[in-house]
């Protein structure tokens, strides 16, 4: 439990940079976008890695038993997840996190939420914790699951201190709920070339993880509870 509450502080902490404009802009400055983003991610890598490693540590408690209904949720809202999180890394994005530069053309996926990686992340999380019935499961999806919902807030405050407009106005057509704006009429469901990326790119993960990649790196075949 202490390894996985360290991971999980310097998971927490790694991911606080960029919700803090100083240091990142500090960074951007020292290093480049470029290598920033490169040094970033790998960190960012390292440091999930090192949590997955610290959950699979701790001791098994069970909470609830498994069903093959909860691998179909995973099934489903895993994909989900993957593609909001490519979307959202490759559109630009004023509100919230993206790869792209403050100048890139807003994309499409900002109509269907102004959040996609935050949203992207719950549904991943959620996803992956119904069928994981276990305390360690519970903690680290769980954990995942909340802090991107924390990120909703923290990311429209800095928004907001950075966007001169009213508020209101300008997330009128970038809602916080996924496809409120567009079901409201405020928006129009529209795809670019960065949706179309993302998901074709999630439709060869989701593949490579089913025929095999998901038990190689995790040790669980997701298609075996669900068959059962």
């Amino acid at each position: 439990m202490t390894e996985f509450v360290m991971a999980f502080t310097v998971f927490l902490a790694l991911h606080s940079v960029p919700a803090i404009p100083a240091i990142r802009g500090r960074l951007i400055a020292t290093l480049g976008r470029r290598l920033y983003l490169g040094l970033y991610s790998l960190a960012s890598i390292a440091a999930i890695a090192w949590l997955f490693y610290a959950a699979l540590r701790m001791d098994y408690v069970e909470l609830w038993e498994p069903a093959p209904w909860q691998a179909m949720v995973t099934l489903v809202a895993a994909p989900v997840g993957v593609f909001f999180v490519l979307a959202g890394l490759f559109s630009g994005n004023p509100f919230s996190i993206t790869l792209r530069s403050s100048e890139a053309p807003t994309g499409a996926i900002v109509a269907v939420t102004r959040h996609p990686v935050l949203w992207g992340f719950t549904f991943w999380a959620l996803g992956h914790l119904v069928p994981n019935g276990d305390l360690r499961s519970l903690l680290l999806f769980g954990g995942l699951a909340l802090f991107s919902v924390g990120g909703f807030f923290m990311l429209d405050r800095r928004a907001r201190r950075r966007l001169t407009g009213d508020w209101t106005t300008e997330t009128a057509g970038a809602p916080l709920i996924p496809f409120a704006a567009i079901l409201a009429g405020r928006a129009s469901f529209r795809i670019d070339r960065e949706t179309i990326a993302a998901f074709v790119l999630t439709a060869v993960i989701t593949f490579w993880l089913l025929a095999g990649g998901h038990l190689f790196l995790f040790g669980a075949d997701p298609l075996l509870l669900a068959g059962s």
